[in-house]
């Protein structure tokens, strides 16, 4: 595509939240920290590697019958609570935090097998606070 010559009505969207086709075969949760997996599609967060952290599921999103991107999960990009692994401390904060499963975060990738899924902003009695 050749550069603009005139002015252009750019669509815009926050990017807050976005909803993404889930893989087929999966059920995520409301709450849930979910991830992109290496085709594509949404999926709860569990122990592997090439998936990217997209944020928290808003709802309920159930194609556990269905083919990819049969169903849609609205995910929300900012900062939020997972559970700690045990591993993470304060001096991690600023950190990345890698994905355990779909509510669990830690502190390191576990010797490869852990995608990186956001940063961790803090740590309190509500969990690990994740930045996507």
């Amino acid at each position: 595509m050749a550069a603009l010559t005139k002015d252009r009505n750019t669509p815009e969207q926050d990017g807050k939240l976005v909803g993404h086709p889930v893989a087929a075969g999966k059920v995520i949760y409301a709450g849930s920290l979910v991830a992109l997996s290496a085709t594509g599609y949404a999926t709860p967060a569990v122990t592997a590697t090439g998936l990217k952290g997209l944020g928290r599921a808003e709802h309920h999103a159930d194609n556990a019958e269905g083919a990819d991107g049969e169903e849609v999960v609205t995910v929300a990009r900012g900062c939020f609570a997972f559970a700690n692994s045990g591993d993470i401390t304060r001096q991690h904060i600023g950190g990345t935090a890698y994905a355990v499963d779909d509510q669990t975060v830690a502190a390191t990738d576990g010797t490869g097998t852990r995608s990186a899924v956001g940063t961790i902003r803090d740590l309190d009695a509500h969990g690990v606070w994740v930045e996507f």
